[in-house]
């Protein structure tokens, strides 16, 4: 068992999935027809041996609550640890005092009641696999403050938007931290993820409180960082930032390809979700597929290309879907054609006949909308 509380902090207002976002919280967003955006970081968590997790939810809790239960199906030990939801009870007199600082300070009794010398502390959001057991022995035996995780990417000036990158010395201890607006190619971008004792967690917050009633943790750490050692970790493999809907988009696009794919899942590290019980797809004489992920207790009958198709979906002789990301339970008619397209769940597109939406501004159908 790792010596750490893990802490999945909740999304700023950076991460904005349009459409998607306005019926649960990012955390819940179906993914690649399987997952739920945070079964990622929660597994690699439980795979690490995290036993202690909470998980800070910022609104529309509803859903999230649903899909992780006990945390039972992250292979969390009850006996052990706890998977503990918590969220701000207190009402906001406005969205922006709806911050991470806020929870924490709420919620300061179930921090301070761990044992654990060691907080990780890491968003729903960013895609990735690792073993903190890595992370957190790095930090020790390098006596850091505090270790950030970081990808170094080439395509800052349309991806990870919003994101803070790291300025670093050839130790890559941190000296600069500033938000990403997209005017540099090659940028160090910072994964959100830190890893630092309990009672230096504890202290930053009530210094971030103190400071401003508006912070969030990330803005006290461009404020402490010269005088602390912040180190940053390079993560390899694949690494996806899910904070816009073009985003989510391109990510679910790009796990279709098997290599791309085998960098997040891989044998010797699952990635655990809540699991339906439903019969395969079925196929009709007429279907055609190709290049797609398809969930199971679907009926294809027409055409489907390079698709990421969820649970339970119904697509109808003649229908043409391609570049689509459709989610459980939508119904697309006869003879539609979609190209470009992300239907939310239970919509049905009939009367409508033809779509099409580019990468970078999919079309967007409501949940349980007609069209």
């Amino acid at each position: 068992m790792i010596d750490a509380l893990g802490i999945v902090n909740f999304e700023d207002s950076t991460a904005d999935i349009e459409g998607l976002g306005n019926y649960r919280p990012v955390p819940a967003i179906s993914f690649l027809g399987r997952y739920r955006i945070i079964d990622f970081v929660l597994s690699n968590m439980t795979n690490s041996g995290l036993s202690q997790i909470q998980v800070h939810i910022k609104e529309k809790p509803r859903s999230l609550i649903e899909h992780l239960g006990t945390g039972l199906h992250y292979n969390i030990n009850s006996k052990r640890g706890k998977l503990r939801l918590l969220y701000g009870e207190s009402k906001v007199m406005s969205d922006v005092y709806n911050h991470d600082i806020g929870s924490f300070l709420q919620n300061m009794q179930y921090i301070e009641e761990s044992n654990l010398p060691y907080v990780i502390i890491a968003p729903s959001y960013m895609i990735y696999s690792i073993d903190f057991n890595e992370v957190l022995e790095s930090h020790i035996a390098s006596k850091n403050d505090i270790t950030v995780l970081y990808k170094n990417v080439d395509t800052a000036k349309h991806e990870f938007i919003g994101c803070d990158t790291l300025s670093m010395d050839k130790e890559k201890r941190v000296n600069g931290i500033e938000e990403n607006r997209g005017k540099y190619k090659t940028r160090a971008i910072s994964l959100e993820t830190y890893v630092m004792s309990r009672r230096l967690f504890i202290e930053l917050i009530n210094r971030a409180a103190n400071t401003s009633a508006l912070y969030w943790f990330k803005d006290i750490l461009k404020e402490v960082y010269d005088e602390l050692k912040m180190v940053g970790y390079p993560v390899r493999g694949y690494v996806a930032c899910i904070n816009s809907l073009p985003a989510y988009y391109k990510a679910s696009m790009e796990l279709r390809c098997p290599d791309l794919a085998s960098e997040l899942f891989v044998d010797y590290w699952p990635i655990h979700t809540m699991t339906n019980d439903s019969p395969p797809t079925r196929y009709s004489i007429d279907a055609t597929v190709k290049g797609s992920i398809v969930s199971n207790g679907c009926l294809i009958e027409g055409r489907v290309e390079n698709c990421v198709i969820g649970r339970n979906v119904t697509i109808k002789k003649g229908a043409v879907v391609k570049n689509c990301i459709i989610l459980p339970g939508a119904f697309i008619g006869e003879g539609a054609k979609l190209d470009t397209v992300i239907v939310d769940k239970s919509a049905i597109v009939h009367h409508v006949k033809k779509l099409v939406g580019t990468p970078e501004a999919p079309i967007y159908v409501k949940r349980r909308d007609r069209i």
